[in-house]
């Protein structure tokens, strides 16, 4: 057997019309799809122009300090909880149909997505896509990214477009835009609070006015202004009673020792009796009965307790409500830009030879890949 020959049962490698079959995967496989992705990017291709901005969403500080970025950071960088999630509803609002609805009423965002020159698989709408504002969205989504830095709390803003001005204009459009919603979020959040102090102001006036009426009402029943005051004034003139009783009895008692049979003894008697029973009738008229001042004193108290209470809210609801207004002006939230949209003078995008090797990479990977099937499949039938 001579070196060149082949070995006894083995098998020639498949060939179609002349060429091997590793051959016709490649080509198929590696050569057209490379030399289609060369020449899409190499000649079709239109060049892509990309502004970026950066910005941060932060509440407004009433504090002197660092201004500017420094301000910013300072702010975002030590505490970044507060201002994040107003920054992630500015994002989600930058890739949104609200935003695009935004632009194409402000910028035709349909031109600017289809502009003369651009290619046919770049532009909107697409070879296989519609006119509908759903594509238009889609379309949308491939030029508009938004990143954010969690250590330093800055967004990123880059927007692609076939002309610079255009990816300029839209960048400004959307930052002019996210500013509008965080001034509505401002707004909402400051007219909820204050409607919220203003209600809470309202109700405590309210119960005060209720007291106050029950107060006078019970004025009015009773004929008393203030009962404890009159209660006072009864147990000063039984003070005085009793003072005066105490004098009459020791007068009598001096005056039985001296003359028994005197003819004013009845006479003291009678007046003793008369300043026991007018003690004994304010006495009763403070305390003791039903009808007496110490149940009214009780019933005033409590209502005078309960306008107390109620004037005290009125206090605190309206200190709550100019609260809430400093609260609005102070804590407001605002879109700072930190850097500011730039006009491009040079194509970013696509990266042609990069995408051409990428393309050439990946279809060899595949062809390597198919190239192992069919040895493995061809070894599997000679078993």
């Amino acid at each position: 057997m001579s070196m060149g020959s082949p070995a006894a049962g083995a098998r020639p490698a498949p060939r179609l019309r002349g060429l091997p079959l590793q051959t016709w995967l490649f080509i198929l496989i590696v050569a057209i799809p490379s030399l289609a992705a060369a020449f899409y990017y190499l000649v079709l291709a239109s060049p892509l122009y990309v502004s970026e901005a950066r910005f941060v969403v932060r509440p407004r500080s009433e504090t002197a300090g660092p201004g500017g970025l420094g301000l910013a950071l300072a702010s975002v960088g030590v505490d970044i909880g507060e201002g994040q999630t107003d920054a992630f509803e500015v994002h989600e609002y930058m890739t949104s149909r609200d935003a695009v609805a935004d632009l194409q009423r402000r910028l035709d965002l349909r031109s600017v997505l289809a502009r003369p020159g651009a290619d046919f698989l770049a532009r909107f709408p697409r070879p296989f896509e519609s006119q509908s504002f759903e594509s238009l969205y889609k379309n949308y989504q491939r030029f508009v990214t938004v990143g954010y830095n969690s250590t330093t709390g800055i967004s990123t803003l880059r927007v692609e477009a076939f002309r610079p001005d255009d990816a300029a204009a839209v960048t400004t459009a959307l930052l002019d835009g996210g500013e509008a919603l965080v001034n509505r979020l401002n707004d909402r959040a400051a007219e909820d609070a204050i409607a919220e102090a203003q209600r809470e102001l309202l109700e405590a006036q309210s119960r005060s006015l209720q007291a106050q009426a029950a107060l006078t009402e019970f004025r009015n029943r009773e004929q008393l202004i203030d009962p404890t005051r009159s209660s006072l004034a009864g147990l000063d003139l039984v003070s005085q009673l009793q003072g005066q009783l105490d004098g009459l009895r020791a007068e009598r008692a001096t005056q039985a020792a001296l003359t028994p049979q005197s003819a004013e003894l009845p006479i003291l008697d009678r007046r003793i009796s008369a300043y026991e029973g007018q003690i004994a009738a304010e006495q009763t008229r403070i305390a003791g009965q039903t009808n007496s001042l110490a149940p009214k004193i009780g019933e005033y108290e409590r209502l005078m307790l309960e306008r107390d209470f109620a004037d005290k809210t009125v206090a605190t609801a309206d200190a709550a409500l100019e609260e809430a207004r400093v609260d609005a002006r102070r804590k407001q939230l605002y879109l700072e830009r930190v850097v500011y949209p730039n006009i491009p003078d040079k194509a970013e995008r696509p990266e042609r030879l990069l995408s051409i090797l990428i393309v050439l990479v990946t279809t060899l990977v595949a062809w390597a890949m198919v190239v192992l099937v069919v040895a493995g499949l061809r070894e599997h039938r000679q078993v």
